[in-house]
């Protein structure tokens, strides 16, 4: 298998570690590879599809961020650190390749190799930029504005203006309610932004 481009600026030593421990797989679509309050096993790395970050409280599930091809979910990353349990939930969203590292040898890997520390650093920078933008809209912009951003990215990532989604997933992403999806979605569809089927929506781009 060959490493994602930004391994690179690991020393060879370090990268024949990884490749000699860590354990490639392909995950299903919809599949939760990390629970809330689940003690880490690995660190999971995207090579391929799209991973989902999101938190749930009272049934409820609000979207914190994606991790997109070369990144890694920095959360798990200091739960392993800190030795607790997750605070979040990971579920791929579309099927997935990842590369897991093993939780053991992350602490090693830390001292020995300072380029795997400056790896986490960036992604950690990455994510509170992320958690920024997620604040703002929530505070500053209105729903309608939200829904329709998101809706985009969803067909900016599977390139395909056609999105099998439904509104409870939209709620979740949204961490509003089912009626208020509706009207939002049907105001975007009068306004011909989107429009609406049986199976999905379709994003004017």
């Amino acid at each position: 298998m060959i490493l994602p481009p930004q391994f690179n600026i690991f020393p060879q030593e370090l990268n024949d570690e990884i490749l000699q421990n860590g354990i490639f797989k392909t995950i299903p679509k919809g599949v939760e590879i990390v629970h809330e309050g689940q003690f880490i096993q690995a660190i999971p790395i995207v090579l391929n599809g799209l991973l989902k970050v999101i938190t749930r409280h009272d049934d409820r599930e609000f979207l914190l961020y994606y991790i997109q091809p070369n990144e890694s979910c920095i959360m798990s990353f200091y739960s392993i650190l800190n030795e607790e349990g997750s605070k979040i939930i990971a579920q791929t969203e579309t099927e997935t390749e990842l590369l897991l590292l093993p939780s053991q040898l992350i602490r090693f890997w830390l001292k020995r190799f300072p380029e795997f520390s400056i790896f986490f650093h960036q992604l950690n920078n990455l994510r509170y930029i992320d958690l920024l933008q997620t604040i703002n809209e929530v505070l500053f912009e209105n729903l309608d504005k939200r829904i329709l951003r998101f809706l985009q990215e969803k067909a900016q990532q599977s390139n395909d203006p056609f999105i099998k989604i439904r509104h409870r997933e939209i709620t979740d992403a949204m961490g509003t309610t089912r009626e208020v999806v509706s009207r939002v979605t049907k105001k975007l569809e009068h306004e011909k932004l989107i429009e609406q089927f049986p199976d999905g929506i379709e994003v004017r781009l």
